[in-house]
């Protein structure tokens, strides 16, 4: 078992995962962007900011300083948010050893550059990277993960033998993961639900049943998995954790963030004035814009995530973009 690992981000999601590697007994350690949530980290063993009733274990170390966490690290962890996953790359690289496997647990489509996660770590690190690279998707609120309620995610790697690693890596009693060599349609799966996940909340906020909840749910999926195939993915990655379990997850559950946020657009917030209250990140607010982008480059038909760029990017009222989705052509499924 490898024994040096770093996590870069102390969000919930990376602090919930530093700490379950560090509770296995190995030698982790959590880089923090900020100094000063570093410092409390180190001292209290808490992390008041993302998950202030969680007790960090003894073995996980934190630091402010990125080179401190890379530096003779076996495996690095990713955990920075889709939009400045490129700047920490770049701000990494330098003390990334040639050997590291890197898996990521980002989730989301750069804006600018419209690539996956996969395809900027490439860019940014070299294409050698391709080979010893992971990506870990599939639902899992960082919460119940680090509370050690039971989570299923799966890792996929165009490396068998890397994604096997770091399934072995990850598996406790309470987490178990699943291989999958299919790495675009498990980026996919995790970037998009996020989109689809603002929408059921914006028809939550708005007061509508549960039959628009799970028809969004549905046709969701019916739109994530026809740009996946278009990006070469395979179907049946849809059916599986990074697809549906991750969808239904963010879409249902009280502990997501994109929910929340469409919820209160439902209720006639406006967008600036949500995310102001908001310290974590609610990734599908960006992936939206690039999925939109994606779909018209790739000609693949997304009502939903079109709907859903128009009331977060053309101030389109929520009950007008539910009323133009319901009055479209009508087709066969």
């Amino acid at each position: 078992m490898t024994k040096q690992i770093g996590v870069i981000g102390a969000g919930s999601w990376g602090t919930a995962l530093a700490n379950l590697l560090a509770k296995k007994g190995l030698d982790v350690t959590l880089w923090a962007y900020e100094p000063e949530l570093a410092q409390r980290m180190a001292t209290f063993r808490i992390n008041d900011l993302y998950l202030p009733d969680v007790h960090l274990s003894e073995h996980l170390q934190v630091t402010s300083r990125i080179e401190t966490a890379v530096r003779g690290a076996e495996i690095l962890v990713l955990v920075s948010p889709s939009q400045v996953m490129r700047s920490v790359l770049d701000q990494l690289k330098p003390s990334l050893a040639d050997g590291t496997l890197v898996v990521s647990a980002a989730k989301g489509v750069e804006n600018h550059s419209l690539l996956i996660m996969s395809e900027v770590i490439c860019q940014v690190l070299g294409g050698r990277v391709e080979q010893r690279a992971a990506y870990l998707s599939g639902p899992s609120f960082a919460r119940e993960v680090a509370k050690e309620q039971p989570t299923a995610v799966a890792v996929a790697s165009c490396n068998p033998q890397v994604a096997e690693t770091i399934q072995e890596l990850f598996s406790t009693d309470y987490f178990r993961v699943y291989t999958n060599d299919d790495v675009v349609g498990v980026e996919i799966g995790g970037a998009l639900k996020n989109v689809i996940a603002l929408a059921t909340g914006v028809c939550d906020g708005l007061g509508f049943g549960h039959n628009a909840r799970a028809a969004l749910i549905t046709r969701g999926l019916a739109e994530i998995a026809r740009l996946g195939e278009a990006m070469g993915a395979r179907p049946a990655t849809f059916a599986g954790l990074a697809g549906m379990g991750d969808l239904v997850l963010t879409c249902t559950g009280d502990l997501s963030r994109n929910r929340t946020v469409g919820l209160e657009l439902g209720r006639g917030r406006k967008l600036d004035e949500v995310l102001g209250e908001m310290h974590m990140v609610a990734e599908g607010v960006k992936t939206a814009l690039s999925a939109h982008q994606l779909a018209e480059k790739l000609g693949v038909d997304m009502p939903i995530t079109r709907e859903m760029h128009q009331i977060l990017y053309c101030d389109k009222p929520p009950r007008q973009a539910v009323a133009d989705l319901m009055l479209r052509e009508l087709k066969g499924e």
